[in-house]
């Protein structure tokens, strides 16, 4: 059976790790704002939405910068083939045999130094989401709303949010009934009033975002 209790990890930092843990800050927000009630009552259960952390986690997400989710599996799926998965293989390549699985030379260029950068992945497990940020915003190709997707979900942290995604811009527009779209300095002021659940009130943005879009279409 799945466990309902709360994990915190050792840095203090509340991790989700069952659907119930999801539902809880669901249950949460939709007390705390009735908005959020609403979106709930149209989107029904979150998903919990979590995938492994680690370097494939990260190479992933840069294959995945700029190109469709076809182009980015099909990727992935020639680097998987060339080996490309293991650090070690990446720094015994050469940018023909990798550029020979669909990278561009500013992805290749991002992928070695994530390689080489030999990132202790066990001891981002434990470490506060601030710090897990600083760490992956020092590698090239690894910004911000990287930084945080990972902390959300590789990682599972329940506080964290990614206000410069436009989708949750958009929803959050829809359902605070904004006269614009907000940017990314104004969603994450919104978003402090949703501590300690802001990770779920992303996923229930999301979720609404396409309830939204496909009963009302968005502009």
């Amino acid at each position: 059976m799945t466990s309902t209790q709360p994990l915190i990890s050792s840095a203090g930092i509340r991790i989700i790790h069952s659907p119930a843990c999801v539902a809880e800050g669901a249950a949460w927000l939709a007390g705390h704002d009735p908005r959020f009630a609403t979106a709930l009552e149209k989107t029904g259960t979150l998903p919990l939405r979590l995938r492994e952390d680690g370097y494939r986690a990260l190479l992933g997400a840069i294959v995945s910068q700029q190109v469709s989710v076809a182009s980015a599996r099909a990727i992935l799926a020639r680097c998987e083939a060339g080996g490309l998965l293991d650090p070690a293989v990446v720094m015994a390549a050469s940018d023909e045999d990798m550029k020979a699985c669909g990278l561009s030379r500013q992805k290749i260029r991002y992928i070695r130094a994530l390689a080489e950068a030999g990132l202790d992945y066990a001891a981002l497990r434990e470490a506060k989401t601030e710090d897990v940020i600083a760490t992956l915003t020092e590698l090239p190709g690894i910004g911000r709303w990287t930084a945080e997707i990972y902390a959300m979900f590789s990682l599972g942290h329940a506080d964290v949010f990614a206000p410069n995604d436009l989708a949750l811009q958009e929803a959050a527009r829809l359902l605070f009934d904004l006269p614009d779209r907000p940017k990314e300095r104004a969603l994450r002021d919104m978003a402090e009033d949703w501590a300690p659940w802001r990770a779920v009130a992303a996923r229930l943005l999301w979720a609404y975002y396409h309830v939204a879009k496909e009963r009302e279409g968005i502009r």
